[in-house]
């Protein structure tokens, strides 16, 4: 006896007896089927028991097949009347019905189960028995509750979450890493990545290649990447973590991707960077005033300020100051001599200039003049153009050719101009932005106040 009893109680659930080759076919039928069944006759005798039953429960159909219900072996004694009264109560109802209840097994343990119930008829119409499907019910939750992460990750996750096929292309991608992608969720869906991001895109095509082949990095990585959008590119700096994503239907692995998941660090990352970048500037102010201190020569003093404040700054530097000495404020046009700059075309240290005392030629309008005019910070650059555009543009300004972007910042002691100072940087540089106008303005104060100590400035 394997998987139904043959018996009278088995004629209760057809019109006729199955043949033997229809039970031995039926038996095979219940026996390869993924879900656990049994059946009761109108009595509540067990009359079909198949073999993921006996694999839930250890009992064998031999054991449970002729069984009155489950009292005593598969539920509690305390127990068995409600469970056995819910599942009859099919018999009475339409359609299926539904419970939730504890079996017992054959060890003794406890398995909670999740049941399907329906009414079995007879030839008369009326209820014949009840067949009942089950299964365990922390299987069940497993695959509800994967189904409700994967809905709440590609609808309400906080981060951008992306599965990436192994042609690396984007094949599923949340609301987050839409925004993020500035494309809707559709059209990102199939592109290479490479028309989403104008940069960073090898670095993060290594890292799923990667990932591909070798499994998961044990932490997450950051990467910088630039991304298109109707604005523009925009910097974006995204914390990201890979997981590989292989089929659970075969033996072997088989990558169906990668899933990436990213959080966008930018805004932190640009506050360390700025911090770590005013410390280091803070600090070389520092070093500029102590190695200053020691120097007898204004000159010397001037071009060791001009020196620290350059590194990571700026390219070229220059100072102009004021002829005929400083001036107060409304006192009319000024005309400016070159006093220190920085070697053109070669590193070294700034050199004193202008021993001859001969005005430079600034035209007028030049960033130089308007600094001292308006006795503040201005910031001037080539804007987009041609290399011999630049160049032109750099020279007809009395600058290095390389000059691309400048800031000039007044040089003033005790109410009066001094002269400017003009910081310079080449192509491949950012423009100036307001914070380096305000560090311009710290080192312009100190040079000027040791050029004024020392009396380098001219005094009428």
């Amino acid at each position: 006896m394997s998987a139904s009893r043959r018996s009278g109680t088995t004629d209760e659930l057809g019109p006729d007896e199955p043949e033997p080759d229809g039970s031995d076919l039926l038996a095979a039928l219940l026996d390869g089927m993924d879900a656990a069944l049994c059946a009761f006759d109108a009595d509540g005798v067990v009359t079909h028991w198949n073999r993921e039953a006996e694999r839930i429960l250890g009992w064998t159909a031999a054991e449970a097949v002729g069984r009155p219900g489950f009292a005593g072996w598969a539920v509690r004694t305390a127990d068995a009347e409600e469970v056995e009264g819910r599942l009859l109560s099919a018999m009475e109802a339409p359609g299926r019905q539904v419970n939730e209840f504890a079996l017992l097994t054959k060890e003794g343990g406890r398995v909670l189960v999740r049941t399907q119930s329906a009414a079995v008829r007879g030839p008369d119409g009326k209820p014949a028995g009840v067949y009942c499907a089950f299964s365990e019910v922390h299987a069940q939750i497993d695959l509800e509750r994967s189904i409700a992460l994967s809905e709440a990750l590609f609808a309400d996750a906080s981060w951008g979450v992306v599965l990436v096929d192994a042609d690396l292309r984007p094949a599923v991608v949340n609301a987050h890493a839409a925004r993020a992608l500035g494309m809707g969720r559709t059209a990102v869906l199939g592109r290479p990545l490479g028309e989403l991001l104008s940069q960073g895109v090898e670095e993060l095509e290594s890292a799923l290649t990667h990932v591909l082949a070798e499994g998961a990095p044990p932490a997450p990585a950051e990467m910088w990447v630039s991304v298109r959008s109707a604005e523009g590119e925009k910097r974006r700096c995204w914390r990201s973590g890979f997981v590989r994503l292989a089929s659970p239907l075969t033996e072997e692995p088989v990558p169906l991707g990668v899933g990436w998941l990213f959080q966008d660090v930018t805004e932190a990352r640009q506050t360390e960077q700025e911090a770590a970048l005013l410390r280091f500037r803070a600090n070389q102010l520092h070093r500029a005033a102590r190695a200053a201190a020691e120097c007898e020569d204004p000159g010397e003093a001037a071009t060791v300020h001009l020196d620290f404040s350059l590194a990571g700054f700026a390219d070229h530097a220059l100072i102009d100051r004021v002829a005929g000495g400083p001036v107060a404020d409304g006192e009319g046009p000024v005309r400016l001599v070159r006093a220190v700059a920085t070697p053109a075309g070669a590193p070294g240290p700034s050199l004193l200039t202008g021993k001859a005392g001969l005005p430079v030629r600034y035209a007028e309008g030049h960033p130089a003049l308007q600094c001292v005019e308006r006795a503040g910070s201005v910031r001037a650059g080539s804007g987009e153009s041609t290399p011999e555009r630049t160049r032109e543009w750099a020279l007809a300004r009395q600058w290095p050719a390389d000059s691309v972007h400048a800031l000039c910042a007044v040089l003033r002691s005790r109410g009066r101009t001094l002269g400017v100072v003009t910081f310079l940087r080449g192509a491949g540089r950012s423009r100036f932005e307001r914070a380096d106008a305000m560090y311009a303005e710290d080192v312009a104060a100190r040079i000027a106040m040791a050029l004024d100590l020392k009396g380098l400035v001219e005094r009428p």
